[in-house]
Formats: structure tokens, C-alpha cells, sequence
């Protein structure tokens, strides 16, 4: 574990994209602390792929497109395979929340798997799960 290592979120990205996000400024703030600080910015690539749907869904093909160029382009994308889908797979079907999606299960896998505790994102689940909120 890198204490300079933080998981990156949807909800993170999507605050980033849109200026009208509850979260926006919050956002904008702590990806520039992050990149002033050189921390380790990573996700996966199942947060890529919901990433892109929402904000082609919500700001349109352009806004995802220059996400995917530009914010993506700094952050560490590693591919969950098989050893990791499952254990998220049986988490999310332990846990039977509606509210609690399969990305959100695959991306605490993930921080454990890679031993992270801090992730720049705004949805509760994570604290839930007990890792650190950022920004708090």
C-alpha cells in the first residue's frame, strides 16, 4: 500500500465533468491537490466503463470524450480479471441492496485487493465499507 495511492470513483468523475455537480468545486479542488502532490490516482476498468456511460448519458458523447483524453490520461487503469469479479460478484449478491451496484462491489474489492484505504469520491457505500472518504 502506497500512503500516496487513492482509488478514483465515478461519483469523483462525474463531479470533475459537470460544473453544476453538488460535489464540482470539492472535486476540482482535491484533483488539484492530488496532482500538485504527485499522488498515485488509480481505478478500474469497470469505473472506466461506468464513468463513460454516465457522463455520455448526462453531458453527451463530447464530455466523455474529453474525459476519457484528459482526466483519464493521469490515472492508473488496472483490469479487474476473474479473481476479482467473483469475490465482487459474491459480495454483491451477499449484500442484496438495491441501492449497493456490482461497480461499487467490484471497486471495494479492488481497494482491498491493492490494500487502499482513502478514495476520492462522494457515495457513502465506501465509508460503509470502511475506507476513507476524500475529501472528508
Amino acid at each position: 500500500m502506497s500512503e500516496n495511492s487513492i482509488f478514483i470513483d465515478t461519483s469523483a468523475f462525474y463531479a470533475l465533468m459537470d460544473r453544476s455537480d453538488r460535489y464540482h468545486a470539492k472535486a476540482a479542488d482535491l484533483w488539484s491537490l492530488c496532482l500538485e502532490e504527485e499522488m498515485l490516482l488509480e481505478t478500474s476498468n469497470y469505473v472506466v466503463i461506468e464513468s463513460m456511460a454516465l457522463l455520455q448519458g448526462r453531458l453527451g458523447f463530447e464530455a466523455a470524450s474529453l474525459w476519457y483524453r484528459d482526466i483519464l490520461d493521469v490515472v492508473l487503469v488496472r483490469w479487474l480479471d476473474e479473481g476479482l469479479h467473483n469475490p465482487a460478484l459474491d459480495l454483491w449478491l451477499g449484500l442484496g441492496r438495491r441501492k449497493l451496484s456490482f461497480v461499487d462491489c467490484t471497486s471495494f474489492i479492488y481497494m482491498r485487493h491493492f490494500k487502499l484505504n482513502k478514495v476520492f469520491g462522494f457515495d457513502p457505500h465506501f465509508a460503509e465499507q470502511g475506507f476513507e472518504l476524500m475529501p472528508a
